[in-house]
């Protein structure tokens, strides 16, 4: 050890944020241990490291006995009074030990230690860094494309994009900057792990958020987002202020607003739905492009009987049963469309 080593551990506590006392008892620590590998397990050993010039000492320590079984680990009290007469059974006696190939045991262990923390460090940076910003958006550069994953820079770290938080409609090319959802962040025993999607209903969520002033706010409130990711997303949302338009804010002066989201999202349709607490109401709503004659609401099967006009009908239900699938979701009910009396009879549920 020399007052260089302690200059390069300042160093250390500068870029990396870690205690030069805290890498100095990890390596005291880690010394000890060394020094048992390999000198015996049985010896009971102190090591101390000078906070100022880095010199370092090693202490063999014995306990003062009367009769001596183990001399590793024992002192007699007559040995112990022969260094310094106030001693007692019991009492521990330390003698300073200079073995001669510590030296270089001590420097691979000094390496080590430090890597170590290092290492250990620089993953709690990430962790904490990003851990507050789970359930949140964050910017990231597209690294490469393995298979179907997409390796994305998001600052200090690399996340992995799977197929499944993926997009189906988007491509991902080198160098593009993309918007990611944060779902979780893990510290796990190989550092942070860190999951991201472009498919979670968070994403349109915080995309509202931060585009809408009347959300910041609190003016306007998300109710519930039901998304099938490249292709629709209905959104519900409700105005504290009566003098507020929820929709209106949501779109934006020309539709504004919510064009950034569209852009954002590539090209997903996005319908914005008034939430209330009128189940009956908040179904017809829900049913959006599509326009309900009525409804009647089952509070029993949870099931809401909705009635459309015929040309209406596969609007309704949309491509493949999209439209009222999402409806069910973004309400929690289960939806029955009826074609009105004047058309043939026909019903869909969802």
């Amino acid at each position: 050890m020399s007052e260089d080593f302690l200059m390069l551990l300042d160093e250390f506590e500068k870029e990396k944020g870690i205690s030069r006392n805290v890498l100095i008892e990890a390596l005291e620590t880690a010394l000890v241990s060394a020094y048992k590998k390999n000198y015996g397990a049985r010896h009971n050993v102190r090591v101390e490291i000078n906070r100022l010039n880095g010199g370092m000492n090693v202490y063999i320590q014995k306990t003062v006995v009367a009769e001596v079984e183990d001399p590793l680990t024992q002192i007699s009290l007559a040995e112990a009074k022969a260094i310094n007469p106030i001693y007692e059974e019991e009492d521990i006696v330390e003698e300073e030990t200079v073995p001669q190939t510590f030296g270089r045991i001590a420097a691979q262990t000094a390496r080590q230690v430090v890597t170590q923390r290092i290492r250990e460090a620089e993953r709690g940076i990430i962790y904490n860094e990003f851990i507050s910003k789970e359930n949140d958006i964050i910017t990231g550069i597209v690294q490469r494309v393995e298979k179907r994953n997409v390796m994305v820079d998001i600052g200090k770290t690399e996340a992995i994009l799977t197929p499944q938080e993926q997009a189906p409609t988007e491509m991902y090319k080198n160098g593009q900057r993309v918007k990611v959802y944060v779902v979780e962040v893990q510290n796990t025993t190989k550092g942070p792990q860190i999951t991201i999607s472009r498919t979670h209903p968070g994403l349109v969520r915080r995309l509202f958020e931060l585009e809408v002033p009347e959300i910041q706010n609190g003016t306007v409130e998300i109710k519930s987002i039901a998304r099938e990711a490249g292709s629709r997303t209905k959104i519900a949302v409700l105005s504290s202020d009566p003098n507020v338009d929820p929709i209106g804010a949501c779109v934006g002066p020309k539709g504004a607003r919510v064009q950034k989201i569209v852009d954002e999202l590539k090209g997903e349709k996005i319908d914005i739905i008034k939430y209330s607490e009128n189940v009956p109401e908040y179904v017809s709503a829900a049913l959006a492009p599509a326009k309900a004659l009525s409804a009647r609401a089952d509070e029993e099967s949870k099931i809401c009987s909705v009635t459309v006009a015929g040309h209406q009908l596969s609007l309704a239900i949309g491509k493949e049963g999209q439209n009222a699938r999402l409806a069910a979701k973004l309400t929690g009910w289960k939806i029955d469309i009826i074609k009105s009396e004047g058309d043939e009879a026909e019903k869909d549920e969802a």
